[in-house]
C-alpha cells in the first residue's frame, strides 16, 4: 500500500519537474510614455487601450496631504506614440485611491477607484455619464472598511473596495468586488442592478479578493481569484464553467522584488506563482488570456481553455523585468501593457513567439 502510494506521488510529481513551458521572446519599448514635465507617475495600478490605440493609465499619482487619507488617483490618457494628451477627470470627486481602468467596445472609460468604493465611466470626451457605488462622507465619520469574521452581508448597489469591471455581449456589466465583498456584481446595460454570486471562501461560487476581470467575445467571464490562486470562468449568468490553475516551476535563481523569497503558501497564494494577480483577454480571431503574477513576476499566456501556452519575465527594475503587475491590456496576441505598482510604469511589451503571423 505504501509503494503504491509512493508511486502514485511521483507520476504526480513527475510532469510538473519534466514541464517544458516556452520561454516567448519579447521587447519593451524604451521611454514609451512621454509626461509633461512636472507631471510624474505613482503606483501604475491601471492601463487600458481603446479603438484608436490610445491608452489609459490610472496612476496612484496626484497624491496630497498625509499618506492616510490622501487622494492617490489620476487618469492620464497617451496617444499611440506614447505622447501624452490630457488628465481626465482632474479632482474628481470619486477619486481616492486606483485600482483599474477598462474601456468597453463604445471607447467609454471606465474607473475603478478601491478608495472611494466608486466606479465610473466617462464618454470618449472625458466627461462622466455613470457612477456606480458611494463612497464614505466625511460627514459621516467616514473610516476604512474594516474586515470581520464572519464578513458582513453585501448589499445590493454598494461596493466595498471593487477591483474590475468587464462586459457580456449584451453590453450586460460585471463588477469584481472585491476586497471586501467577495463577489460578482451583475447590472444591465443601462445600470440597474440585476443580480450578485459569490461569497467569501475558497470552494465553487466562492472567492477571495476577486481582483481582476476580463470577457471574452462570447461574454463568458473570467474572474481572476488571486487569494485562491486561481481564475474561475462563468456564464454571463453566473453559472460556473471551469476553474483554471496556473502551474510552473519557480527559477532556483528567481529573486523577488522587495523581501525574502516566498515559499509556497496553500492556506494564502497570493504570492505562490501563477496567482493571478491581473489578467486580459486579447482581441483578434483568435483570443489568448493573459495573467500575471507578483511572484515570480511573470506574464503567461493561455487559451481560453487553460493551456499553459508560454511564459516571458521576472520581477526586477529593469525593462522586461516587472515590479507586481496590477492590470494588463492585450490588444492583440503579440501586444501587451503592463501596469507596475513597485516600479511606478507602464511597459509596453512586443512578443516575438515562435511561429507567430506578422
Amino acid at each position: 500500500m505504501k509503494l503504491s502510494y509512493l508511486l502514485a506521488s511521483v507520476a504526480l510529481c513527475a510532469p510538473l519537474s519534466a514541464q517544458s513551458i516556452p520561454e516567448i521572446p519579447f521587447d519593451s519599448v524604451a521611454n514609451f510614455l512621454k509626461l509633461p514635465e512636472n507631471m510624474y507617475l505613482g503606483e501604475a495600478s491601471g492601463v487600458a487601450v481603446n479603438s484608436k490605440n490610445h491608452i489609459f493609465v490610472f496612476s496612484r499619482g496626484n497624491s496630497t496631504g498625509p499618506a492616510y487619507g490622501a487622494t492617490a488617483a489620476q487618469l492620464l490618457e497617451f496617444g499611440p506614440d506614447g505622447k501624452f494628451i490630457r488628465e481626465i477627470g482632474h479632482n474628481l470627486y470619486g477619486w481616492s485611491y486606483a485600482h483599474t481602468v477598462r474601456v468597453d467596445k463604445d471607447d467609454n472609460i471606465w474607473a475603478v477607484d478601491k478608495g472611494s468604493d466608486m466606479i465610473i465611466r466617462f464618454n470618449p470626451e472625458g466627461r462622466v455619464t455613470m457612477v456606480f457605488g458611494r463612497k464614505k462622507e466625511a460627514s459621516d465619520e467616514a473610516e476604512p472598511w474594516k474586515r470581520v469574521t464572519p464578513p458582513r452581508p453585501a448589499v445590493d448597489g454598494q461596493f466595498r473596495q471593487p477591483t474590475d469591471v468587464a462586459w457580456d455581449t449584451q453590453g450586460n456589466i460585471f463588477f469584481s468586488d472585491g476586497y471586501i465583498n467577495s463577489r460578482v456584481a451583475k447590472y444591465d446595460r443601462n445600470g440597474r442592478w440585476v443580480k450578485q454570486w459569490g461569497t467569501f471562501g475558497s470552494g465553487q461560487d466562492q472567492f477571495n479578493t476577486p481582483h481582476s476581470i476580463a470577457n471574452d467575445d462570447k461574454g463568458n467571464i473570467y474572474i481572476a481569484d488571486r487569494g485562491n490562486g486561481r481564475i474561475q470562468v462563468y456564464s454571463p449568468d453566473g453559472v460556473f464553467q471551469r476553474t483554471i490553475r496556473i502551474v510552473a516551476p519557480v527559477p532556483a535563481d528567481a529573486v523577488p522584488w522587495m523581501g525574502p523569497r516566498p515559499e509556497p503558501n496553500a492556506a494564502n497564494p497570493t504570492m505562490n506563482s501563477g496567482a493571478p494577480w491581473a489578467i486580459c483577454i486579447s482581441g483578434g480571431p483568435t483570443q489568448y488570456l493573459y495573467s500575471a503574477d507578483a511572484w515570480p513576476g511573470r506574464i503567461y499566456k493561455l487559451s481560453l481553455d487553460g493551456k499553459l501556452l508560454g511564459m516571458l519575465g521576472a520581477s526586477g527594475r529593469q525593462l522586461k523585468e516587472f515590479g507586481w503587475i496590477h492590470e494588463l491590456a492585450c490588444p492583440s496576441e503579440n501586444e501587451l501593457y503592463a501596469a507596475e505598482l513597485l516600479n511606478w510604469r507602464v511597459q509596453k511589451l512586443l512578443l516575438h513567439p515562435v511561429g507567430a503571423t506578422k
